[in-house]
């Protein structure tokens, strides 16, 4: 994971550029660099994962233009011996490949690339900057305007704050050149509705599931996995064991009194022959983690904010413990594959709608959780379920053979890997969200803290400060101040809270949790 930043015009306050840009340091801890390009500013920082040597370092330079790139594009060697015959390399970073690439093709390089992307670029050609972001947005990007009206991108929101009065998150699968924000791939866009049968498309869940984790083991720094126990990461976990030479090293966490995946992860690890470590924790380590949590998210949800705790917590130990650098994860299966509320679905058509809603706000919620909890402690995360390939032909299947019509959910996933990829009872376990299988009494310390921290009154009277996105509970109120406290005014970032569709039929809830589900069943177990 790495951080960059792009000015995309003269800077008027050096000292207050450079202290945004230092504010994701941890990001790229190996080696950090600002360049002039045309009349504005491209920085990098560096955490080497792809080309270990000095020669990847960014930004990578070519007749005058630049670029920064945060990003794994795979399949680059491929790319790199097509453009050799004409361009000259360095390194063995993938991210090298991008300046011939837009020299070549122009900003139709984007719909080409496999990848996991947000990069800015200063053609020198047009002078010119463009900037652009992978289709899911699993690598961050943020942009704002300075007093001028100048354009300035970057990884994070705290690296804006004090250069522009207004940030918002730049729309994945997008480009933005001349002005203008273009859409240059919609994966929830389905160009031809898959209707083969369920044989048919297991296998090729099964077939694609696989190589997407296959390419995202390539890497010149060590790699490990989280693994919870629930179905997304022990797949991801099994999928890389099998094509692994040596024991993967897997990571789960649990609090010390009630955790209810160590022991399916444990499960996992002891059947796939995993290097398996547990990280236990208490109330006090979930409390004194909060403000941290909200502070390097950047978020005031619910959901994504009781989930992190438990990452956080885990990629610190990581971070502190190993020398791994990058973490695999299971992120982006449910938005595809369907959650506990969308058995509630009234239809198939209403199940494909807010399946399309939710990867289209996925960077705000789930995937700026894992982004953020893996890099600031110095992690990449990398998340096969995201595979532009994979994730787009899943959008792509009927969505009447995704709904719960067989008794359990996500059974077309669960039917791919049956065999010997996973014990059975891992296969078909219940779902549980990862706060609540962290341990119930997580969630329960959480809100038993900001249920004492306001009285009623106060309760009414501060939620009733903010317009946007009103906070409903005393936690949603408690997340949000602090929120504020260190993003003051910039809650327009996330769109809403991420909840149960309210319009369906058993999911007007006031509580994020699947527990409050009547269909929660055994995932609690």
């Amino acid at each position: 994971m790495c951080s960059i930043i792009g000015y995309c015009g003269h800077c008027a306050d050096m000292e207050k550029f450079q202290t945004g840009f230092q504010r994701t340091l941890s990001r790229g801890p190996d080696d950090s660099r600002v360049v002039k390009a045309g009349a504005g500013l491209l920085g990098f920082h560096r955490l080497a994962i792809m080309g270990l040597h000095p020669e990847g370092m960014q930004p990578f330079s070519l007749d005058g233009s630049y670029v920064v790139c945060n990003g794994e594009i795979y399949g680059f060697e491929k790319l790199r011996e097509k453009l050799r015959p004409k361009y000259e390399f360095h390194s063995d970073s993938d991210c090298e490949v991008l300046l011939p690439l837009y020299r070549e093709y122009g900003t139709d390089m984007f719909a080409m690339l496999d990848a996991e992307f947000a990069m800015v670029l200063y053609d020198a050609q047009s002078d010119s900057f463009v900037a652009a972001r992978d289709p899911i947005g699993i690598r961050p990007l943020y942009y704002g305007y300075d007093p001028a009206g100048t354009i300035i991108f970057a990884s994070e929101p705290k690296n804006l704050l004090g250069l522009t009065d207004r940030i918002l998150p730049f729309p994945p699968g997008h480009y933005y050149k001349d002005g203008k924000f273009v859409c240059y791939r919609d994966l929830t866009k389905v160009a031809h509705v898959v209707t083969d049968d369920v044989e048919t498309v297991c296998a090729n869940i099964h077939e694609k599931l696989v190589a997407g984790v296959r390419k995202r083991l390539v890497a010149d720094a060590k790699v490990g996995f989280l693994l919870s126990g629930g179905l997304d990461s022990s797949l991801v976990c099994a999928i890389a064991a099998r094509e692994s030479t040596a024991p993967i090293k897997t990571f789960a966490i649990g609090m010390s009194g009630d955790a209810i995946d160590l022991k399916y992860a444990r499960e996992v690890a002891d059947y796939i022959g995993s290097d398996h470590t547990a990280v236990i924790i208490s109330r006090e380590d979930v409390l004194a983690a909060l403000e941290p949590v909200i502070a390097l998210l950047g978020t005031f949800d619910i959901t994504t904010i009781r989930a992190s705790i438990g990452m956080y917590l885990v990629c610190k130990y990581i971070h502190e413990n190993t020398d791994i650098r990058v973490l695999l994860t299971g992120e982006i299966s449910d938005e595809l594959f369907g959650y506990k509320y969308t058995d509630f679905a009234p239809s198939a058509e209403a199940f494909q709608t807010e399946a399309a809603k939710r990867i289209r706000e996925l960077h705000m919620y789930d995937v700026l959780r894992a982004d953020r909890c893996i890099s600031v402690n110095s992690l990449e995360a990398r998340v096969p379920f995201g595979d532009l390939d994979f994730a787009s032909y899943v959008m792509s299947i009927d969505p009447e053979m995704k709904l719960n019509k067989y008794g359990k959910g996500k059974y077309l996933l669960r039917h791919a890997f049956e065999g010997d990829y996973l014990p059975f009872d891992i296969l078909y376990r219940e779902k549980a969200a990862f706060s609540d299988a962290v341990g119930h009494s997580m969630v329960n310390y959480l809100k038993e803290y900001a249920e004492n921290y306001y009285t009623d009154e106060e309760f009414e009277e501060k939620r009733r400060r903010y317009d946007h996105a009103q906070p409903f509970t005393k936690e949603s109120l408690l997340y949000r101040e602090i929120f504020e406290k260190y993003y003051p005014g910039q809650g327009q970032m996330i769109v809403d809270f991420w909840m149960p569709n309210k319009s369906w039929e058993g999911c007007n809830v006031n509580d994020p949790s699947a527990r409050v589900l009547s269909n929660y069943g055994d995932s609690g177990k």
